[in-house]
C-alpha cells in the first residue's frame, strides 16, 4: 500500500513531466526517430494518475470527477500506446503506375501495420495555381480494390486522404514529370523505367538528373527541355504537361536529343523515349489511436461539464442581498 501511495504521491507527477520534457527534445533536436521515447514518460504518468484515483476516495465520492480522471487515463495510455505503433512515410507514384512501397519510413517499434497489403494507381493529377503562382487545389484521382474485390475511383486532396487498411495517403505538393523509356539491355530482360525529375515547379530550372538503367555500366544524365511557361505567374494556372516533350540525354561527351518514340543504342542495350508522363508525392500515416482517443477526450469533456453543472446547481444562481 506504502508503495502504491508513493506512485500516487504529488512528487513523482514532476519526474513524469520533465521526463516528458526531456523526450519532447530529443524528438526536436533528431527528428521523429526519437518519438517512441516519449512512450515512457507518458506510461509513468498514467500510473501516477491510475495510483491516485485508486487512492483518494473523492474520485470515489464524485462520479462525475471519477470518469473525468478515467477518461484522462485512457487518453494518457493511448498516446503512449500510439508513439509505439504509429507510421510515417512517403512515395512517390508514376501516372498510372502502382504503389510499390515507402521510403522516408517512420515507425514506432511496435507498428504492426498492413502497409505490404495496400495497393492503389495513381490515375494522375489536377493542379491549380492562384496568381501568384500560389497553389490553390490539388484533386489527385486514385483507383483501388475494396475489401470485396470491386473496383474503386475517388479523388483525394490535402483534406480528403484514401484510407486503406487503416492508412491515410494524402497526396502532397510534391510532384513532378517523369520520362519514361523501354530499356532493352544487352544481357537480361527489357523492362520500363519511369525517371522521376526534381519536384516541379520548385525545381523549374533544373529539370534533370542522373539516372542509371538495370545492368548499365554508366550514368546517363537526363534533362526534360521545357521551352515553354507552364505556370503563369500573373493569372490562375494549371499545372499541365510541356506541349514539346523533348529530353536531353548525355552519356559522357555523347550528347542526344530525343522525342516521344525515338531510340538510341547504347553500349550496354537500347533505349526508347516513350513519352512523358507526371509523378505524384504521397505521405502515409497511420495511427489506429486517435479515433479513440477523440472519444476519450468527448467523455473528459462531458464529464467535467457534469460535474461544474452539479456543482453550480448546487448553489442558487440569484441571491437576495435585502
Amino acid at each position: 500500500m506504502r508503495f502504491v501511495l508513493a506512485l500516487a504521491s504529488l512528487k513523482f507527477t514532476p519526474v513524469g513531466l520533465v521526463l516528458l520534457g526531456i523526450a519532447s527534445v530529443a524528438v526536436y533536436k533528431f527528428d521523429h526517430g526519437a518519438t517512441p521515447w516519449l512512450a515512457l514518460p507518458l506510461f509513468l504518468l498514467a500510473i501516477n494518475l491510475i495510483a491516485a484515483v485508486a487512492t483518494n476516495g473523492v474520485f470515489r465520492k464524485q462520479m462525475p470527477l471519477l470518469v473525468f480522471h478515467l477518461a484522462l487515463i485512457v487518453l494518457v495510455i493511448l498516446a503512449a500506446v500510439g508513439r509505439l505503433t504509429y507510421l510515417k512515410g512517403n512515395a512517390e507514384i508514376t501516372e498510372g503506375a502502382v504503389f510499390s512501397g515507402l521510403k522516408d519510413v517512420d515507425a514506432g517499434p511496435l507498428h504492426q501495420g498492413r502497409i505490404e497489403d495496400v495497393a492503389f494507381i495513381n490515375e494522375g493529377f489536377d493542379i491549380e495555381y492562384m496568381a501568384g503562382p500560389i497553389l490553390d487545389r490539388i484533386a489527385n484521382r486514385v483507383r483501388w480494390r475494396d475489401a470485396s474485390g470491386a473496383e474503386r475511383v475517388a479523388e483525394i486532396g490535402h483534406n480528403m486522404p484514401l484510407t486503406l487498411h487503416g492508412y491515410r495517403i494524402y497526396p502532397t505538393s510534391n510532384k513532378g514529370f517523369a520520362p519514361v523509356f523501354a530499356w532493352r539491355p544487352a544481357s537480361g530482360n527489357p523492362m520500363l523505367a519511369a525517371v522521376h525529375l526534381p519536384s516541379y515547379p520548385a525545381n523549374a530550372s533544373g529539370q534533370a538528373l542522373a539516372w542509371r538503367p538495370a545492368g548499365a555500366a554508366e550514368e546517363l544524365w537526363v534533362m526534360l527541355d521545357i521551352a515553354e511557361t507552364l505556370i503563369a505567374e500573373d493569372k490562375p494556372s494549371h499545372l499541365r504537361l510541356p506541349a514539346n516533350q523533348k529530353i536531353v540525354l548525355r552519356q559522357g561527351q555523347e550528347r542526344t536529343e530525343m522525342q516521344p518514340g525515338d531510340t538510341i543504342t547504347l553500349p550496354d542495350g537500347q533505349l526508347e523515349y516513350q513519352g512523358l508522363r507526371t509523378w505524384m508525392g504521397y505521405r502515409f500515416y497511420y495511427d489506429w489511436t486517435i479515433p479513440w482517443m477523440l472519444a476519450a477526450c468527448a467523455v473528459g469533456v462531458l464529464s467535467l461539464s457534469w460535474h461544474f453543472w452539479r456543482k453550480f446547481a448546487a448553489t442558487p444562481w440569484n441571491r437576495d442581498n435585502a
